[in-house]
């Protein structure tokens, strides 16, 4: 599998690498590739979920979090740059086997770190009884692509604030915190984030393709465009 890189070191908006996603399958003659990314304070909210039932507006914009909308299904999704974001890209129709190839992936990197996860049937990732990460999907002629968010660890009281439900939903589940439902992986590792980007690459990956110039345009493009 190829990891697909950058020519520029930058930190691009979500929106980016979204199309960057979506420019990869359509356009990178690779069976497989893979890629990870960071981004600023935003929430990512699903694609058949209704915006302000999902999000809690004020407080994004108190506090600089920006809000985007993904074609993929699933819920919402807090990340900054303590997160670690992955993107997989397969060539094929079958969603249920990409899921589940991309979480197999995914349990092997961390049971290499010497921590404890399982897949569940939702396709999340779990340490105990906790989520570390969540996963989401989508299908274009072909090609299929897979992406998570990955809870190294994140500024909990946005992630708190920004996504968590009214009082009534939690009392719904029997949750009293989305704090209960979630776990940091940097508590169940020694490695650093970067050490752990390292790990994920040398486990998953074999060789890279560097994007041009010419494509970062066409990707600013298919955003500008709605594309």
């Amino acid at each position: 599998m190829k990891y697909i890189t950058l020519p520029s070191e930058e930190t691009y908006p979500l929106s980016f690498y979204l199309a960057m996603e979506e420019y990869v399958a359509r356009h990178v003659n690779e069976s497989e590739c893979f890629f990870m990314w960071q981004v600023e304070p935003t929430v990512i909210y699903g694609r058949n979920q209704v915006l302000e039932n999902e999000v809690n507006l004020d407080y994004c914009r108190e506090h600089a979090i920006q809000v985007v909308h993904r074609k993929s299904g699933g819920g919402c999704v807090y990340a900054d740059m303590d997160n670690l974001m992955l993107s997989y890209v397969t060539s094929g129709e079958n969603v249920g086997f990409a899921f589940n190839q991309f979480v197999n992936m995914i349990l092997l990197v961390l049971h290499k770190a010497g921590v404890k996860a399982t897949g569940t049937s939702h396709n999340d990732i779990m340490i105990g009884d906790r989520k570390v990460c969540g996963t989401a999907c989508y299908h274009l002629s072909g090609r299929i692509i897979v992406h998570s968010t990955m809870l190294y660890d994140t500024k909990m009281e946005h992630m708190l604030n920004a996504i968590t439900p009214g009082p009534e939903k939690l009392e719904k589940k029997g949750i009293e915190s989305v704090r209960q439902r979630i776990t940091l992986l940097k508590d169940h590792t020694s490695l650093t984030l970067e050490e752990l980007k390292t790990l994920i690459r040398g486990t998953l990956c074999q060789g890279e393709l560097m994007l041009t110039p010419t494509d970062v345009k066409m990707i600013e493009q298919m955003i500008a465009t709605g594309g």
